[in-house]
């Protein structure tokens, strides 16, 4: 297909593709779908070779959030039959990530829910941070407590931090129909945040909640737009108990497609495969790896994942090998701090670019693939973290 050569070579001199390119890639057939993979592959290689970045979650603070986030387990007024537990104290959480860590996480990730972090909060944390790092030599921990206040990304730099995820989730024209209490300019604001304070930023979004593909292009354009190093792709778990808990709109074979189109458009960044990936992807998780270089490993915040020996297994299977704490994960050109655009911004490389005003016509897609739904997959984390079990590691 010329469009794939097209996308290939884009994706190898760091170029961005047209958003009719991006939307066409999302409207490909099931019969073109390997060969979307492997054009996308090509891209993933070129500049991650065939290694998998594991990420490990840690859930510091479980439950009871104010804010009204749809998709969210954790969301206020949700019923879902989720752990609710105050903070962990930081011998609790350094132990937690040192189960994910032994398993081979490269990354602990540190979550909170809630509207944003106290300063308090931002103690709290650092003491955490602190005590993950003095007990697992070459960890990089990355914080995520919502929205930061002015300061509060430097303080959490100062104590040890490397990165900091607030995701965008979905485009900014329907994010006030999946959240009331904040809105898509406040998280902008704090990814910006955590950039200008030396933080490698993350973020990413949520495929599933009934979006468009105008939706899904016009998300990750604003990341590429934003530059953050790392961008989470979650597909939505269905939660019984939350508003979108009967959204079940995605197959594996869109899975596979959205991951492509987030690889053309951000092809040095480190994609990664994040929480859904059992529910949604099931048996076609191998071929993934092909389109993301980074996926988390064991359970997620409030539900259980994929158990983490198969998770490796996994990997190993596919031809993959897991990335090692003395290998750098970016490029150079984006470890060295120079991002993913060269000279004038990422917003003018083609026609526009991420800054082009109107979605163009792209190809036409069959009728919907309506999804079945897949309840049996949804469980709920009663291990690890916040309990007495051990963890999924």
């Amino acid at each position: 297909m010329d469009l794939l050569n097209t996308l290939v070579d884009k994706g190898l001199r760091r170029e961005l593709p047209t958003r009719d390119e991006a939307l066409a890639v999302l409207a490909t057939s099931d019969d073109d779908l390997l060969d979307v993979v492997a054009a996308a592959g090509k891209v993933r290689r070129h500049w991650f070779g065939r290694r998998v970045k594991l990420n490990y979650l840690v859930n510091l603070k479980s439950g009871l959030c104010p804010e009204d986030c749809s998709y969210c387990s954790q969301r206020l007024g949700s019923t879902a039959g989720i752990l609710k537990y105050t903070w962990l104290k930081p011998g609790q959480a350094s132990d937690a990530a040192a189960a994910g860590v032994a398993g081979g996480a490269k990354r602990v990730c540190l979550v909170a829910s809630g509207r944003g972090p106290t300063d308090r909060d931002v103690d709290r944390v650092s003491e955490t941070i602190k005590a993950i790092k003095d007990t697992n030599e070459g960890v990089e921990v990355c914080a995520c407590l919502g929205l930061l206040s002015e300061g509060q990304a430097e303080r959490l730099r100062e104590a040890g931090a490397d990165a900091y995820n607030h995701n965008l989730n979905t485009s900014e024209a329907t994010y006030g129909e999946i959240t009331t209490t904040h809105t898509y300019e406040d998280r902008v604001d704090t990814v910006q945040k955590a950039h200008a304070a030396g933080l490698s930023a993350c973020s990413g979004l949520i495929a599933g909640m009934g979006e468009t593909d105008e939706d899904l292009v016009d998300v990750v354009f604003s990341l590429r737009e934003l530059d953050p190093d790392s961008v989470p792709v979650n597909f939505l778990i269905p939660f019984e108990g939350t508003p979108l808990g009967k959204e079940w709109n995605l197959t594996p074979q869109r899975c596979l497609r959205i991951l492509a189109m987030t690889r053309f458009v951000c092809p040095d960044v480190e994609v990664r495969i994040a929480g859904g990936r059992e529910v949604h992807l099931r048996t076609m998780q191998p071929l993934a790896l092909h389109l993301a270089n980074s996926i988390f490993l064991g359970d997620y915040l409030t539900s259980e994942g994929q158990a983490g020996r198969a998770d490796l297994e996994m990997i190993a299977d596919a031809g993959f090998e897991v990335e090692g704490t003395d290998q750098v994960t970016l490029p150079e050109h984006r470890a060295a701090g120079g991002g993913c655009h060269d000279g004038g911004g990422v917003c003018g490389s083609e026609g526009g670019g991420a800054c082009a005003s109107e979605p163009a016509p792209h190809a036409a897609q069959d009728g919907p693939h309506i999804a079945e739904p897949r309840t049996d997959l949804v469980a709920v984390r009663r291990r690890g973290a916040g309990t007495d079990l051990a963890p999924n590691a």
